[in-house]
């Protein structure tokens, strides 16, 4: 059992810790001249220092390995991955990596904690049809789980302080609905999200606009990849709706990705094309400043969080209720902002042609 006053003491060291380490990685990047610089698809105006997610690395796996009582045995394969992980973002960062290659790092790094960490789907139970055992398919399903996660973070990661905070709001949702509502069955899992969120927590203050330090995709990364991680933490048997709440949780860059292939598949696009068209693009166009850009997304982030802790406590019938009602609501809102294109907004066409009709 764990004392819960000397997991907070051990949280709120990682966040020290990480406060600390971010302002020597910054002139080590500086020196370094490990920067992004300005250009026409970023917003920043200023050479910044990158590589932000190694002290954020450092900080969590410091307390995980020598102040939690944390078996070597899920820490080690946890640290494996992950530092596959935070290399493959160091050399992108460093040299910007083509897309394929830096997805290698990523399945390297899903890998490892596969094969080391036992971390896999093996059976879902579904309601009204029973338990579906994935058998064979369960490697694949366990590596595309994990790349989606990590693409997503590291795909939203456009403004000062947005994957950062996204990833603080989705984390904690995670740790106290795997603490108090179960649906992660280790409390370890729970103990050690709390402590990821204290590194952030320390990283955040140089991170959030105006930053003085990214992410870089070592950070992006390296955060995307164990939020993919630990959503599968204890999901060996799990639910349909245990499934759902984590896709539900990270709303705001699961949208963002699965609308940024959308639009580029019908634009006949590579979906690895860059361009200027995710969530945080659309709000500024729409006149939102910076860091009212960010804050609105972190509005929506926190809503996402509050409708996951929901299903935790409906019905079979509400949670596909709450599911269609977030599905709605997911398409209106990109069609507001205009997500896949000012031409392709469907049901704001018909709501718009079915009043123009009563009008008439």
């Amino acid at each position: 059992m764990y004392n819960m006053f000397i997991v907070l003491l051990v949280c709120i060291f990682t966040m020290i810790n990480t406060l600390i380490l971010t302002p020597l990685f910054k002139k080590i990047a500086l020196k370094l001249k490990v920067t992004d610089k300005p250009e026409e698809r970023r917003v920043h105006e200023k050479e910044t220092p990158t590589m932000g997610g190694l002290p954020i690395f450092i900080s969590f796996f410091l307390s995980c390995f020598f102040l939690l009582p944390i078996p070597l045995s899920q820490v080690l394969p946890l640290f494996a991955g992950s530092s596959i992980i935070i290399l493959t973002g160091i050399i992108d960062d460093l040299y910007e990596l083509k897309p394929l290659v830096k997805l290698s790092g990523i399945i390297l790094g899903a890998l490892a904690v596969y094969f080391l960490g036992d971390v896999a789907l093996e059976t879902m139970t579904i309601p009204l049809i029973g338990t579906l055992h994935f058998g064979s398919w369960q490697f694949p399903f366990t590596i595309l789980w994990i790349i989606g996660f990590t693409n997503a973070i590291n795909l939203i990661d456009g403004l000062d302080g947005l994957a950062s905070g996204i990833s603080i709001i989705a984390l904690t949702t995670m740790g106290v609905i795997g603490f108090f509502f179960l649906t992660i069955s280790e409390v370890s899992v729970s103990i050690m999200i709390f402590v990821l969120i204290g590194a952030i927590a320390g990283f955040w203050p140089y991170n959030f606009q105006p930053a003085s330090i990214f992410l870089g995709d070592t950070g992006a990364l390296f955060l995307g990849f164990m939020i993919g991680v630990f959503s599968l933490q204890g999901l060996k048997n799990a639910t349909l709706i245990s499934l759902i709440i984590p896709i539900v949780i990270l709303g705001i860059p699961v949208t963002d990705t699965l609308f940024a292939i959308i639009r580029r598949k019908l634009n006949r696009q590579s979906i690895s094309t860059a361009d200027k068209n995710h969530i945080h693009h659309r709000l500024m166009n729409l006149g939102l400043s910076h860091r009212q850009t960010v804050l609105a997304i972190y509005c929506v982030a926190a809503i996402f969080s509050v409708i996951a802790l929901l299903y935790s406590f409906s019905t079979l019938i509400g949670s596909i209720l709450l599911t269609i009602f977030v599905l709605i609501g997911v398409e209106l809102f990109v069609e507001m902002i205009g997500l896949v294109g000012e031409d392709r907004r469907p049901i704001l066409k018909a709501v718009k042609e079915f009043g123009r009709k009563l009008n008439n």
